[in-house]
């Protein structure tokens, strides 16, 4: 049977993190977070609080990461630390709802930003009634579509041509934002007044927790890389230095890029505007700089798009390989050595997801979802080293213990204020992870009976 090969080094492994993570929340997330906390000095402390968070995340997966390189990250980790219907839970919830949800918000931003150059993208192109009520199909939807279905026939050619790509693209991206920065930081239109002005808003620890929702979608992403860790070169020593280093530069140029929208606007202009952005190169240079963020969001989003995708269909495979999903996923094609099905199917999901709901209401679907399981990864760390003591561990947790359980915790309180605020979207991800049960158990009786 043919099997992954390793062809991704530190290079590629780095791009995946910065380049999946930063996707269209730089763009978009500002607004929501100062509508949650009125102030920029709040929305500052929530994303240095959510960056933190993050970096304590990545500190705890590269432990297991660099003891565990396999293909499907969280899925190995929960399997091995909980049992096989924690790891199956995890698969479970990452394709039909996380990874699959998160490619089709991308997608959904994409769009957004591909209307403001072709505004007829924007347009209605049937109505399909349903009995929830009717569904708008647009142009630019069908548009999304396409670059997923592109990228998934990059992905499916191999994980060098994937790799390579997300290399470009990050680059390309991290590039584009630089330049934003730097003309908002230094157009000399800004003023330092703004970053004292402020708008009524909910505030208090429940406005907190409702920006840090909106954040910790910006930052989604830093564990992908664990997910491709069967083709990661050297991945005892890559893969800690991939997740720690890609996290810490993201945290940066989201802190960057904060302070040069708050520097040429004020809160009550950015809570005003759902292209940040595009907001402040229009103040600084005119109407016609704005359609270049359209272009450095694009970018940025088609860089996420395709660390998503390259990341998020090892893991329906690793599932299948141990006979828990369908077994047309753990298919590896002998020449391209990719997981062919399993990209194919998860780009076509994605696609139906594309069609099904707006931004804001998919983004809370994936954070929900996703958090509940960042959580018990976390502390899956100290439930191994007590399991599995002899378990050879290149890299330890820097700050252990209190790194993964503050992680824990935080994830914790997250998930309540996110049931509490959201209980549509909430509720809508537990019913997913409720429906993969009956699952688990007609797979494990099937994987039982071959054992035996």
């Amino acid at each position: 049977m043919a099997e992954l090969r390793r062809e991704l080094g530190l290079n590629a492994a780095v791009a995946i993190v910065v380049g999946t993570v930063i996707g269209s929340g730089i763009f978009l997330v500002p607004k929501t977070a100062i509508l949650k906390v009125g102030t920029p000095e709040m929305v500052f402390a929530v994303w240095i609080f959510g960056g933190l968070l993050s970096l304590a995340g990545a500190l705890t997966y590269a432990e297991l990461a660099a003891a565990m390189p396999e293909a499907g990250g969280e899925y190995v980790y929960l399997r091995e630390a909980y049992g096989p219907f924690f790891g199956f839970v995890y698969g479970w919830t990452q394709f039909w709802v996380a990874k699959s949800g998160s490619l089709a918000t991308l997608a959904t931003g994409f769009f957004y930003y591909l209307a403001n150059l072709i505004p007829a993208l924007d347009g209605v192109l049937t109505t399909v009634p349903l009995p929830f009520g009717a569904l708008e199909i647009r142009y630019g939807q069908l548009a999304a579509i396409g670059v997923i279905a592109f990228l998934a026939a990059v992905n499916y050619l191999g994980v060098r041509e994937s790799g390579g790509l997300q290399i470009g693209a990050t680059i390309a991206k991290v590039g584009l934002i630089g330049a934003i920065v730097l003309v908002g930081l230094f157009s000399g239109t800004g003023r330092v007044e703004n970053f004292s002005t402020a708008i009524p808003a909910p505030g208090g620890v429940a406005g907190f927790f409702a920006a840090l929702v909106a954040i910790l979608w910006a930052f989604d992403g830093w564990n992908n890389v664990s997910m491709v860790s069967s083709e990661i070169k050297d991945p005892t020593r890559n893969l800690p230095r991939a997740l720690i280093l890609g996290t810490a530069v993201v945290m940066a140029i989201y802190l960057a890029s904060n302070a040069a929208y708050f520097y040429v606007l004020s809160a009550s202009e950015v809570a005003a505007s759902d292209r940040v952005a595009s907001e402040m190169m229009r103040r600084i240079f005119g109407p016609g700089a704005a359609q270049a963020v359209s272009v450095a969001a694009m970018v940025s989003i088609f860089a996420a798009l395709n660390g998503s995708m390259l990341s998020g269909a090892r893991v329906p495979y690793a599932m299948a390989r141990d006979g828990m999903f369908f077994r047309a996923f753990a298919e590896v094609h002998p020449e391209r050595r990719t997981p062919g099905k399993s990209i194919l199917w998860l780009s076509a999901w994605s696609c139906v997801l594309v069609l099904s709901g707006r931004y804001d209401e998919l983004f809370t679907y994936v954070i929900f979802a996703s958090w509940i399981l960042y959580g018990m990864t976390a502390a899956a760390v100290p439930v191994l080293r007590a399991k599995r003591p002899d378990m050879a561990r290149p890299y330890r947790t820097l700050g252990y213990p209190a790194v993964p359980v503050l992680f824990a915790g935080v994830a914790a309180t997250l998930i309540f204020f996110t049931l509490r605020d959201s209980p549509r979207e909430s509720l809508m991800g537990l019913t997913l992870i409720a429906l993969g049960t009956p699952f688990y158990f007609y797979w494990a009786r099937r994987v039982d009976r071959r054992a035996s």
